[in-house]
């Protein structure tokens, strides 16, 4: 996923906190110190200003973040206050330029308490939030600031504004009339209470949960408990704490685990944990849950919407709640029939071993590998082999970038990162020319949240001359000392996903950081991304990458036939678990300001059931709502449904490919120009109607899926 987080229109990271206040009692002295001793309150002299980390303390980061606070609040009342006439330069150029210390610094800060937080990091994260939403409020419910912006607005034609900077005025406008410029004095007050109230809860959500994934270990000591699990794999896990072997919890509801544990006990021990993570004790998140929809309800009625997800959708392709549920509709039954489908497939496999149990969610993966072994002979212990983390990445992700881009690639061991996990690689473009910084951290550890993510460190813009300096996060189980990162093949597309979003902001050419690279709406930032999920099979890139790695020797033609022909198995429960964890979040946010939920539980399972989701007992949505992460405590709220939706996109764009001579320069160098170094400088449905030829169909998503 591209890690989205809500953002004031020059970038600035709007977070939460939880429900404590800051103490009236801290020291002025915890939060200032000598600018010369803190390197956040400078650019970095690094290559690209990428952030020098053997210089940042955790310390650094309040103080750096609450002066360029207090820089963006007088330059922001500079702007408001002016007695000259509005123009683009001193009023939406000046306010684009307003926030350049506190976007720089937060987005390092982020980045580290996303990937590797701590007691301290989440304090500040605590502390910081409810600022940074009250700095948001500042801006966009500042009368007189509104006031030269509509100034502008209403004369744009006569600007004479080249085509970006109209697009830089116009989304401002936008922005400030979705965050409620409009509204009375006295409406804008509750508007703050209650952007004050979700930036609070958000927060506690997500430091919740991450204290939950961590405390929902399960802790196996008998060995017989694990069999059939890979022994590299238990050696990772040996329980530092006492006897046997601790399992974490993957952020999903269905463990990767599950597909090789023989022990249906254990199985069923591990999917209840995963399950219930949540839902009892301090790491208990129903409570915040109720909370949280309920203010977003009052804040969309307060704002002239009847739910939350009509105000939230309205940048985006789908534009509303209707259309999001009429493309569900289209899925919906096929998805489910497919999945009752598998299911009678595993329920016979389980019956022709003796077993005589039904089908639950705990056995659906151990089940269904050995269908899929029976019908196509495909054993992912036999895949593994050939995916190792650095072959995939190098020789299969990069190598696919220069065959479509030119991109190549070198490793630079002398740029300071913040964990000893991360690597960093300098890309070129096909002439030498400087492209970025690339950041990969690749492993699971306590410290990181759960999933899979992509974000700058510096954003691309002509503004600063900045190029992009970017990281992919993905959690994969780290392997025992000197044993290989052998990769399902999941985690291999994952891989893909991750690194075309990277490439969508490498791609990057504008002039304004607020419009730059994956600055796009959410239903359409996952299309590069999953997009470039297709060259992990692709003939040519495979052979490069999928190498064994004792022997060297290249996949073999018949296991690569086997992965292909397997392709769409398992498709309707994977389509189903995603269309069940989408539907939750719409049916979350399309609540009225005036209904009450008493059972989070209760809710969930009535959603479900009123949308037929429910349908195949033993396909559990991806997330429960009590550690789903994207639209509780992410940018995702009323959002999820944009993976299916780009999903459509890129079946659709990938089907233009094949159609016009697969992995050619050309092709990749049209795409580039057309889609992926556009930013957010135009409509996206013409940006995409331009370079495909047509609106996007969604026959080929169907197909891909085994669904038609």
């Amino acid at each position: 996923m591209k890690k989205v987080i809500p953002l004031l229109a020059l970038a600035l990271m709007v977070m939460a906190c939880n429900n404590s206040k800051e103490k009236e009692n801290t020291k002025q002295t915890e939060d200032q110190m000598d600018q010369t001793e803190n390197p956040l309150l400078s650019e970095s002299t690094l290559p690209y200003g990428a952030p020098d980390f053997s210089k940042i303390k955790d310390e650094h980061f309040k103080p750096a973040m609450l002066e360029g606070i207090e820089q963006q609040k007088k330059a922001v009342e500079a702007i408001a206050n002016s007695e000259e006439e509005p123009t683009f330069e001193n009023t939406v150029l000046a306010l684009e330029k307003s926030g350049e210390l506190l976007n720089r610094t937060s987005q390092v800060f982020y980045a580290l308490a996303g990937a590797n937080t701590n007691e301290t990091l989440q304090t500040v994260e605590e502390e910081m939030a409810p600022k940074f939403a009250a700095q948001k409020d500042m801006i966009y419910l500042n009368d007189k600031l509104f006031k030269r912006f509509k100034t502008l607005h209403d004369k744009k034609e006569s600007l004479n504004l080249d085509p970006e900077s109209l697009k830089l005025l116009e989304e401002y406008y936008e922005d400030f009339e979705i965050a409620g410029a409009n509204l009375s004095s006295e409406d804008k007050e509750k508007l703050k209470q209650y952007n004050e109230t979700i930036a609070t809860l958000t927060t506690k959500f997500g430091k919740t949960l991450l204290d939950a994934n961590n405390a929902g270990a399960v802790t196996f000591t008998n060995k017989e408990d694990l069999a059939g699990v890979d022994e590299d794999f238990l050696k990772s896990k040996e329980n530092k704490d006492g006897p046997g072997w601790k399992i974490p919890l993957q952020n999903t509801t269905q463990q990767p685990l599950l597909q090789s544990m023989q022990n249906r006990a254990s199985r069923e021990k591990l999917f209840k944990a995963a399950w219930h993570r949540a839902d009892h004790g301090a790491n208990d998140t129903r409570d915040l849950i109720k909370q949280l929809v309920e203010v977003r309800a009052q804040k969309a009625k307060l704002l002239g919407f009847n739910n939350y997800a009509e105000w939230s959708l309205q940048k985006t392709m789908a534009k509303t709640p209707e259309n999001v549920n009429a493309f569900f509709g289209k899925l919906i039954p096929a998805a489910t029939a497919k999945a009752q489908m598998e299911a009678d497939e595993i329920q016979e496999m389980i019956n022709s071993k003796g077993e005589d149990f039904t089908l639950e969610p705990w056995d659906w993966n151990y089940y269904a590998e050995m269908v899929r072994k029976k019908k196509y002979d495909l054993d992912e212990d036999q895949i593994k082999p050939y995916f190792e983390l650095n072959n995939v990445l190098e020789k299969g992700v990069f190598y696919a970038a220069q065959k479509l881009y030119g991109i190549t690639y070198k490793p630079r061991t002398d740029i300071p990162t913040y964990h000893e996990d991360v690597k960093v690689y300098e890309l070129f473009e096909e002439d030498g020319e400087p492209l970025g910084l690339f950041y990969t951290d690749y492993f699971s550890r306590p410290s990181k949240s759960g999933g899979a993510w992509m974000d700058n460190f510096v954003t691309q813009s002509k503004l600063y001359n900045k190029k992009p300096v970017i990281y992919n996060v993905c959690n994969y189980p780290k392997p025992a000392n000197g044993e290989p990162a052998l990769l399902t093949y999941d985690e291999v597309e994952t891989m893909f996903h991750e690194f075309g979003h990277a490439l969508h902001g490498f791609f990057a050419d504008q002039q304004y950081p607020s419009l730059s690279g994956t600055s796009v709406a959410r239903d359409f930032v996952e299309f590069p991304s999953q997009f470039n999920e297709n060259w992990a099979l692709y003939p040519e890139i495979l052979k490069n990458y999928a190498l064994h790695y004792k022997t060297g020797e290249p996949i073999p033609q018949a296991l690569i036939d086997k992965i292909k022909n397997s392709g769409t198995f398992n498709q309707g429960y994977s389509l189903t678990e995603n269309l069940a964890a989408s539907n939750l979040d719409m049916q979350w946010h399309t609540i009225s300001s005036d209904k009450k939920i008493d059972d989070v539980n209760a809710f969930e399972k009535e959603a479900l059931h009123n949308t037929k989701l429910d349908v195949v007992h033993a396909v559990p949505p991806r997330y429960r709502s009590t550690y789903f992460s994207h639209i509780f405590a992410g940018g995702y709220a009323a959002g999820y449904y944009s993976y299916s939706w780009t999903e459509m996109l890129h079946h659709d764009a990938f089907n233009w490919f094949e159609t016009h001579g697969g992995l050619t320069r050309e092709n990749g160098q049209r795409f580039r120009d057309m889609v992926l170094s556009k930013g957010n400088t135009m409509n996206l449905e013409e940006m995409y109607k331009d370079w495909r030829g047509s609106d996007p169909k969604i026959g080929p998503m169907l197909k891909a899926r085994g669904l038609k």
